[in-house]
């Protein structure tokens, strides 16, 4: 691993993206006994050095998801850096005693820094996406006879040369004529003349009453259900964790080889445990 991890320390996804991929690719994925082993010297010891192979084993984990949002026009490199930020907060938030992979833990707080990127970033608005878009784009900017909206006339007659339907004229005419506006109002001296969504728009989840609200409940939530898999007994937490909590999840069959039951024994056991899980959410 230390070749591949000194050759990825020299690039990044905005230098040289092909290179940093390929870079990436090569850094072989921690076995489970290799990650818990990193992931209990970093949180036990504060050891940065297992900081840093936890976050570099899982690189080639971010490019796959930042791949899964590059419909929305935004630079995969660009990307990629929000969600290798998102891994970074992961690693150091992971706990190991809670018997789960990091790459389970680190999936969500990868796709909600890029989430947030693309909140910030993403033109709701695309003017021309395909060639044939681009086509009538170019077209109608140089046949518009002045900044007012066209005639029906006039959009049949560009119609008719491009061979497009008029409804297709019209579409695009509006797509030249919208703007972004940003949510946030501009700095500007006259507030009065700002305008923006923000002044109009309610945004219930910045009421500190709220916000609190749903924090003591997550704590809560997070805490007993905590406690309840900690009552289940040893072979219902091994099947649930590897049945639900686990990348590479495990049959009912091969547990019930494992455990030299019957499968039909394997989905009782699941099932009690899930119950208990439940009445404890409940309570």
């Amino acid at each position: 691993m230390g070749t591949s991890l000194q050759a990825i320390n020299n690039i990044s996804p905005g230098r040289n993206l092909d290179a940093y991929m390929q870079s990436v690719a090569t850094i072989p994925v921690l076995s489970v006994e290799e990650e818990r082993s990193l992931a209990d010297r970093l949180y036990f010891d504060g050891d940065v050095e297992a900081a840093r192979q936890l976050v570099m084993s899982h690189l080639r984990f971010v490019v796959h998801v930042a791949k899964s949002y590059s419909g929305y026009g935004l630079p995969l490199g660009d990307l990629i850096q929000e969600g290798n930020v998102g891994l970074m907060k992961a690693v150091k938030r992971f706990d190991p005693t809670m018997g789960v992979r990091l790459v389970s833990f680190a999936v969500h707080w990868i796709k909600a820094e890029m989430h947030e990127f693309i909140l910030r970033n993403w033109r709701i608005v695309k003017v021309a996406t395909t060639k044939a878009q681009r086509k009538l784009f170019f077209n109608l900017r140089s046949r518009k006879k002045g900044l007012g909206w066209m005639t029906n006339d006039e959009v049949n007659a560009i119609a008719e040369d491009l061979g497009v339907d008029a409804k297709v004229v019209r579409q695009m005419e509006g797509r030249m004529a919208s703007v972004d506006t940003a949510f946030d109002a501009p700095e500007s001296d006259d507030d009065e003349q700002a305008w923006a969504p923000v002044h109009y728009l309610e945004d219930k989840s910045a009421d500190p009453g709220m916000m609190l609200e749903d924090s003591n409940w997550e704590e809560d939530s997070q805490r007993r259900l905590m406690s309840a898999i900690t009552d289940l007994d040893e072979r219902s937490r091994d099947i649930l964790s590897r049945r639900w909590l686990q990348d590479d999840k495990a049959t009912l069959h091969e547990l019930a080889a494992e455990y030299n039951v019957s499968a039909e024994r394997i989905r009782q056991l699941e099932k009690n445990a899930m119950k208990k899980l439940r009445v404890a959410m409940e309570a």
